[in-house]
Formats: structure tokens, sequence, C-alpha cells
């Protein structure tokens, strides 16, 4: 067999057999890790079978199996244990380049930390927080520029979810299941998913902290962590979801719920609410409401249904162009809008809502309302750890340029998605425009030069008014029009059947095929005016 010489302790090769460890053994290895899972292919030669055989020849054997891109933080803890042991090592995979990676990580140490080699924490070109549609969109992207950089990924979730498909599946038209996938077959090839919690940073030793007690160093820190659902910001709210007609598309398991509360509704009381800005997705409080709305239109049920919104904010949405059509739908429901009437309490057993406003004289004044069906976009805010840091301005967001989507003050670190505080719709269609943005930028960053390009604000909400059409409302910075069509495929200001197809077929599509795998397509960063 070829053994490829790492250092003085460290050879590594491909699949081993039991044939070569007489080899292994004239060679003076004393303890052979597999970094390779059992029945990875059909013949491969079973671990136990090799360490039975090694062991008898006085060879220690160590099983620290991974698939490629699932490196975790317990497997390169395991590999760096075994380092410091002294002894003559011989890793081997499918090919060797696992224990090339795992050795890699463990061994490379930043400036800041002299001890970390001897103690073997993990270090990254690029570390980011959060493997959620930004996370591993940037990963992706990166990977494509540069191909040997070494990234990390820390998320706790063992699942991954298409969110915007939530209101489709409030709404009937969506399967719960077609929004979720397996975290571990989205990380991409070649990057470690750190399955873990982030508790702290050190931004003076570019490290950050995690829930298991260990550290990770990073040369350039990506913050993607997305926002928190203020579920407890409702008095009683969390005591009364997903029963006494109270609801929300705002969660996987809640959205079927919505669709059986719209079908079984005859007649009574259906309120939707929407908190103060900023919210993931401004439009999807409308969406679950139109596509009620709509149902109940079509089934004859509306003209026995007082349908209310009731929203903290003062208009409709925020830009003014798109209001005329979404406008001539509350009027086609008969819907009542009560704006600047913020939810702070449900009671589920007497299904009755408060909200707090104000009065003709400008008091702030409680009023109650009765429902049978209330649907809530719950208030919501920058993750705890987030708020805490050094990173965050003065209400807790990331504190990014808007542009560039560098940090403010620290250079080295980056931000995109919901927890930043760039002036821009908190949206899929924004991340997606993003994760390009900062992947190029810590490209540039990384060869030595300034960010070359630039995020322009670009947002995008398709309004669900009605099964099969779509108001779709792309905007950018100051509420620019930014549509993504001329106005003779597509005008955005109207419901058009092509924008509830690529609502309901192409966008999902993009999202797994294309946005998770670093393939840009209608995301080309724009360049930095010079």
């Amino acid at each position: 067999m070829n053994l490829e010489p790492i250092n003085k302790q460290l050879s590594v090769s491909g699949q081993v057999e039991i044939s070569d460890l007489e080899q292994l053994s004239s060679e003076g290895i004393e303890l052979i890790v597999c970094n390779r899972p059992d029945n990875e292919e059909e013949g491969q030669t079973n671990f136990n079978e090799i360490k039975e055989a090694a062991n008898k020849m006085g060879i220690q054997a160590e099983y620290i199996p991974f698939s490629p891109g699932q490196m975790t933080q317990e497997h390169i803890e395991q590999f760096a244990k075994i380092t410091m042991t002294g002894k003559r090592i011989h890793g081997y995979c499918r090919t060797g380049n696992r224990v090339k990676m795992i050795w890699q990580t463990t061994q490379d140490t930043p400036a800041q930390s002299s001890n970390s080699q001897s103690l073997g924490i993990p270090r990254y070109d690029v570390l980011i927080v959060g493997a959620g549609s930004g996370g591993i969109a940037v990963a992706a992207s990166l990977l494509k520029r540069k191909p040997k950089i070494r990234i990390a990924l820390i998320d706790p979730a063992s699942e991954h979810y298409y969110q915007p498909g939530w209101t489709m599946v409030g709404g009937g038209i969506f399967d719960q299941t077609s929004t979720r996938r397996a975290m571990k077959n989205l990380i991409p090839q070649g990057v470690t998913w750190i399955q873990q919690a982030v508790t702290s940073f050190d931004e003076k030793a570019n490290r950050v902290c995690l829930a298991n007690n260990s550290e990770v160093h990073y040369d350039h820190l990506v913050l993607a962590a997305g926002l928190t659902l203020n579920w407890e910001g409702v008095e009683g709210l969390t005591e009364t979801l997903g029963a006494n007609g109270v609801t929300s598309n705002y969660r996987y398991d809640l959205a079927p719920y919505t669709w059986k509360l719209v079908q079984g509704l005859k007649k009574g009381k259906a309120i939707f609410t929407q908190p103060p800005m900023p919210i993931k997705c401004a439009g999807a409080p409308q969406k679950a409401l139109y596509l009620s709305a709509d149902h109940w239109f079509r089934n004859g049920a509306l003209k026995n249904i007082d349908i209310s919104f009731y929203s903290a904010i003062g208009a409709l949405f925020g830009v003014k162009e798109y209001v005329p059509a979404l406008m001539s739908y509350i009027e086609k429901y008969h819907v009542d809008l009560k704006f600047t009437h913020k939810l702070t309490k449900i009671d589920g057993e007497t299904k009755t809502a408060w909200f707090s406003t104000q009065s003709e004289e400008g008091s702030e004044t409680t009023v109650s309302i009765n429902f049978d069906m209330i649907h809530v976009c719950p208030p919501q805010c920058a993750p705890d750890f987030i708020k805490r840091s050094v990173f965050a301005d003065a209400n807790g967001w990331v504190d990014v340029d808007q542009y560039s989507l560098q940090h403010k003050t620290f250079a080295n670190v980056w931000g995109l998605g919901d927890v930043t505080n760039t002036p821009n719709a908190k949206t899929m269609a924004a991340v997606r425009k993003q994760a390009p943005v900062v992947a190029q930028n810590i490209a540039d960053a990384l060869n030595g030069k300034t960010p070359s390009v630039v995020y322009d604000g670009y947002g995008s909400c398709p309004l669900t008014v009605e099964r099969g059409k779509i108001v779709l409302a792309e905007f950018s910075y100051g509420g620019k029009l930014a549509p993504s069509f001329p106005t003779w495929i597509n005008d955005g200001t109207k419901p058009t059947k092509l924008a509830w197809k690529l609502k309901a077929d192409i966008l999902p599509l993009i999202y797994w095929q294309a946005m998770l795998k670093g393939h840009e397509w209608l995301a080309s960063p724009e360049k930095a005016k010079s």
C-alpha cells in the first residue's frame, strides 16, 4: 500500500486491508485511526475485523468515522486527543482526504492562542454561525470561489426548513414534509458541521465558545444566526398555541393546524395579527389572511365569517406601489383593518385576545376581542447570544455596513440574513442576494483585497392574495421597485398567475437545488462603485 506521510507522527492512505497490517507494523505504526464509516460501499472491510487483526500484532486501532462534509466538533476533539499520545499513527478513509482534513483542522491554530495547538483547538479560515439558508448558502458560494478553504458551520439543529413554504402549508397547497430536510444532507461537502450551540464570543482571540465548553477559532467570522420568535412576548400564547383555534404559520408543526382551522370554520370571527417591526417576512401575516379568505370565498362561507387584521404598524404594506392591489383584496374579502393594534395577551379557553392601542385622545388603551380562530405572528428579536455580544448594535442586531455586509467595527466579521441591522425586508429573497456578496467580499479579504461587491437591499415578498395568483412585491433600499422581470412578462404591482407559478413551483427548486449549492441564479453580486 502507499503511505503518504503528513509529518513524523502521521501517515495517511485509502482503505486499509488486513493484508496491509504487516507493512504498517514494519513502518513502526503503533495506532491506526479509521475515519471511514463501515458499509460505505459494497465489499468494504469492516473496522472490527481490522482492529482484531491489528491488536494481535500489537497495533492499537481507533474508530472515528464520519461521512464527507459531516465532520463534527466531537470527531475533531477525539482525533486531537489521539495525536497527543505521541504514538506513530496511520489514518485511513476511502481516499485519505478525510484524514488530512481532520488533522489539518486540529493542527492549525491562530496566532492569538499560542497553546491552542497543544490543546487541539480547531481553527478555520471561515467560521459560520448558523446553518440556515444564509449560512449554508455562504459556505457553498465560498467553496465555489476558493475550493480549498477551511470552513465550519455551527448549528445545533438536526433539521433544516424551507420556511417560505409554511404559508402554503397553512393554505392547504404544500405538504408539510416538503419543507423539511435533514441538516446532514445539506452541509456542503468539504465543510465541517459543528452541531453545537454558541454561548459567547471572544473577539480579541477570534474565538467562539460553545455549549459543550469547547472552543473554535476563526480568521473570518460570519454571523447568520437568524432571529428568535418571541412567543413568550404575548401573555398566554405559549399555553394555547395549537389548540382553541390559536395557530401560526411561523412554526412548522402549527401550519397544518392553520389549514385545519380554515377548513373547519363555517361562520364566526377570524383574526390575523402582525407585531411591531422588524419581523421575518412582513407579508406573511397577510398571506395567511388572503389564502384563508380565498378558501372561504370559494366555498361560500365568507358571508358568514367576520375577518379582522390587527397590525401593530400603521400601514398595510411599506411600499406604496403595491397597496392598491392589496386593498382590492381587503375589500373583496371584507376585511376590517385595525392599524396600530399590538397583540399583548390571549386566553385560549375563553377565546379572547387583547390589543394595546391609542385612544382618540392619544392615551394608551387596551381592547379585547373574541375570536373563533386567530392566526398569530409573534414578536421577534435577535438571539440572546447575539444581543449579549460586542457585535450587536443598541437594539441587539449585528451591526454591519448595509452594502458590504462587513461589520462596522471588526473587519473580519460579517453578517447576513435576519440577524443583521440592514434596513431591508427580512426575507429569503434578501438572503439569496446577500450570500454571494458576503462570499465574494470574504474571498477578496483572504486575497488581501478590499471588498469588491455590494448588496443593494433587494427583498421580495410574494403576496398570495388568492389561490393561483400572487402580487410579487420586489424592492431594494428605500422602497425602490426592483422587478426581476419586465412589466410585459410580469407586472409585480398586480396579481398574476406567473408569480404564483414562481412561488409554488420554481422558488422551492431554486432554494434546494441552487441557492444551498452555491449556484447564484439571478443573484450575481453587484460591483462596488469605485
